[in-house]
C-alpha cells in the first residue's frame, strides 16, 4: 500500500499560483484584517447609501405626483352630492332584499388586464 506523498499539492498553475495577487492578498489579510477587509466593506456600505439616496428620492417624488393632496375647492366639491346615512334605514333597506335568489357574475376586466382564467 502506498503512503501519502511528502510533497505539498501545487495545483494546475504550478509554483506561480502561490506568488499571485490572491496569495499576497491572503497573506496581507492575516496581518491587517481591518485595513484590507473591514475598511473596504464599510466604504462600500457608506458609498452605496449616498448613491441610493437620489434614487429613493425619485421614487418618493413619483409617488407624490400620483397621490397629491386635494385643494380646498376640490374637497368642498366632494361633499356636495352626498346623502345622509342612517344606520337603521340602511339595515332595513338591506334586510328587505331577497338574499336567497342571486346569480354569480364575473366582473368586467379592463382591456389588456388578465382575466384570471387558466
Amino acid at each position: 500500500m502506498r503512503t501519502f506523498q511528502s510533497r505539498p499539492f501545487r495545483g494546475s498553475g504550478g509554483g506561480s499560483a502561490h506568488n499571485g495577487i490572491a496569495a499576497k492578498y491572503r497573506a496581507s489579510l492575516n496581518r491587517h484584517p481591518f485595513l484590507l477587509f473591514g475598511l473596504p466593506f464599510i466604504t462600500i456600505i457608506v458609498a452605496s447609501s449616498f448613491l441610493l439616496t437620489p434614487a429613493t428620492a425619485l421614487r418618493f417624488e413619483k409617488h407624490d405626483r400620483k397621490v397629491r393632496q386635494l385643494s380646498q375647492e376640490e374637497a368642498i366639491g366632494l361633499g356636495k352630492n352626498r346623502r345622509k346615512v342612517d344606520i337603521n334605514e340602511e339595515y332595513y333597506r338591506l334586510a328587505a332584499k331577497d338574499l336567497d335568489d342571486w346569480e354569480q357574475k364575473r366582473v368586467e376586466r379592463l382591456p389588456g388586464e388578465p382575466d384570471g382564467k387558466l
